[in-house]
């Protein structure tokens, strides 16, 4: 199967090599397109610590038999060392403009369905990375600026929110990063209706009130030095603390503010 689309100068040797054994596998799936979104798509990738984010678009419905397919597929590519990173939601040529459909996609080793996101839809038409087909203007609906806003600050108030105070999660580094990051990605989108990458969003961050120990801590683990030296005793539950304390106040403004 011939991929489309430039290659970037972010995505390494491993990533390309999985992206072709992946493209082989589905081939027999039929896909009209293949697109990759996320870091892939926005450029903030690095090998072996980002997602490899991909939806793929079938032509035709999505039946037992294709979801053994599926499954068979995804299973032959495990031995890859970055096959556990790749996850790509399937949606077939008709379902793909309900936003909350939930359609079937491979992630963390195993099968479930879930929606194709408001910030997924307008990321793949602001820079998604088309590896087959067709691209994403073709097939997506654009999503309009408040539904994105809408759905950016409910995520917030309905997830992140009521996450906050359970503090035994923020000792976790999924949690700060992903809270924090999500919250600068939802600031800018209610302020000027745009996406940022989370590079940009760590960068943001100071200037929104967030504690700058916690950010150095972050963008140091995701862009610094592999394993970032041995952790001092307490700093987990420092952080945890110092990272609650921002993002409950901070999240009751911006939903507030909204509306």
């Amino acid at each position: 199967m011939t991929t489309h689309g430039t290659r970037t100068d972010r995505t390494d040797a491993l990533t390309e090599a999985l992206l072709d054994r992946f493209l082989g596998e589905v081939r027999a799936l039929a896909p009209v397109a293949v697109w990759a979104h996320g870091s892939l798509g926005g450029g903030d990738y690095q090998e072996g610590r980002s997602d490899l984010d991909l939806i793929a678009v079938l032509d035709g419905p999505i039946g037992p038999a294709t979801v053994w397919n599926v499954a068979k597929a995804h299973a032959r590519l495990r031995t890859h060392p970055l096959a556990p990173l790749l996850h790509c939601t399937y949606l077939s040529d008709a379902t793909t403009a309900n936003p909350e459909r939930r359609h079937l996609t491979w992630a963390h080793s195993h099968l479930f369905r879930r929606t194709v996101s408001s910030v997924t839809r307008r990321e793949l038409h602001a820079f998604g990375r088309v590896l087959y087909g067709k691209v994403p203007g073709e097939l997506l609906p654009l999503v309009p600026d408040r539904q994105l806003t809408d759905y950016v600050v409910r995520d917030l108030r309905d997830n992140y929110r009521p996450a906050v105070d359970k503090a035994r999660l923020w000792t976790r580094d999924v949690w700060v990063d992903l809270g924090l990051v999500t919250f600068a990605r939802a600031t800018m989108t209610v302020r000027e209706g745009s996406l940022i990458s989370k590079r940009e969003a760590l960068d943001l961050l100071p200037g929104l009130g967030a504690p700058v120990e916690v950010v150095e801590d972050v963008a140091r683990r995701r862009y610094g030095q592999e394993g970032g030296g041995p952790v001092a005793a307490g700093w987990l539950e420092r952080r945890a603390e110092l990272t609650r304390g921002f993002l409950g106040p901070a999240i009751d403004r911006l939903v507030a503010s909204y509306g």
